[in-house]
């Protein structure tokens, strides 16, 4: 693929002006900015209702300096497949050039939750597409509950810590490998820890034919209750305590794009956001649960890195 000169790319006209209304700190518009970074125009844009959303197309004004569809929760996929399929059978008449680019977004309500059906449809349809799900692991449009991909011990308004439960009780749903279980081309997991790195994933996946998924961590400094300031470090400990492993999946092929060389412990992660405080008072001192995080994280390390090598 190439390196990715990060400094040149800042310079370009990102589909993503500024000016939006995101919270200071989040990691949404990071994500889509970078992701845009590995994408040359033209591109069409399809948005899921969410945080992102709302904030860059506040009436009557639009963030979005490219062709720009906001749909429902629920059908971003349905939505972006039939743009594709649109364009498709257009283009056989002669009615629209090729090369254009088309990017599906989604916070993990939209994805994991609310849109998983439609965007399970999409891919197995085999349209030529990539789905982007920014993933701050949460429904943090409506007012921080748990969805599907919050972690385990995480308190949210819908699981709040206290005397009845220590946070959310149940794993995150690995979507991931539920997407790459559809067998198409190209799908990647990364965070806002190196930006080259989610630049390049991006832009193989918009230059695979057929579907793609690329899943990216990313703060949420409300929900997290993180500083603002912190988003790339705490990305980075979700990358270095393996909590968020950095790796893709490239016509059935696992690769692991980022093995840290000394792995921190998955405390590290939790102590350094609010979200996970309960965990670590005086009066609760929830070692079993700090011991079962990190007992997860290296369970998914090794079920992963068995069924994947190291990239080149």
């Amino acid at each position: 693929m190439g390196g990715v000169n990060v400094r040149e790319l800042t310079g370009r006209n990102n589909p993503l002006a500024e000016g939006h209304r995101m919270c200071p700190g989040c990691g949404a518009p990071t994500a889509l900015r970078q992701a845009f970074m590995g994408i040359d125009d033209p591109v069409v844009v399809v948005g899921a209702t969410g945080c992102l959303e709302v904030s860059t197309t506040v009436y009557p004004y639009s963030s979005w300096r490219v062709p720009f569809m906001h749909v429902a929760f629920e059908n971003a996929g349905a939505a972006v497949s039939g743009v594709a399929a649109a364009h498709k059978a257009m283009g056989r008449r002669g009615l629209f050039r090729d090369g254009i680019k088309f990017v599906a977004f989604g916070g993990d309500g939209g994805t994991y939750d609310i849109g998983l059906q439609s965007l399970s449809g999409a891919l197995e349809r085999g349209h030529d597409f990539t789905y982007i799900c920014y993933n701050n692991q949460g429904y943090m449009n409506t007012g921080a509950q748990r969805s599907g991909a919050t972690p385990r011990s995480a308190s949210s308004t819908t699981s709040p810590a206290g005397r009845l439960i220590p946070g959310k009780l149940q794993r995150a749903k690995n979507l991931t490998e539920i997407a790459a279980a559809h067998d198409i081309p190209y799908v990647a997991q990364t965070t806002l820890h190196d930006p080259s790195d989610l630049i390049k994933k991006v832009r193989r996946a918009v230059e695979t034919p057929g579907p793609a998924f690329v899943n990216i961590l990313v703060p949420c400094a409300l929900f997290w209750k993180i500083d603002p300031a912190d988003q790339v470090k705490i990305c980075r400990l979700a990358a270095d305590s393996r909590f968020w492993p950095i790796y893709e999946v490239a016509n059935g092929e696992r690769r692991i794009s980022y093995t840290p060389k000394k792995p921190v412990p998955v405390e590290d992660f939790l102590r350094a956001q609010g979200r996970y405080s309960h965990l670590f008072t005086d009066e609760a001192n929830r070692r079993d649960l700090i011991d079962q995080a990190q007992a997860d994280v290296d369970a998914e390390w090794e079920k992963l890195t068995g069924n994947a090598k190291p990239q080149s």
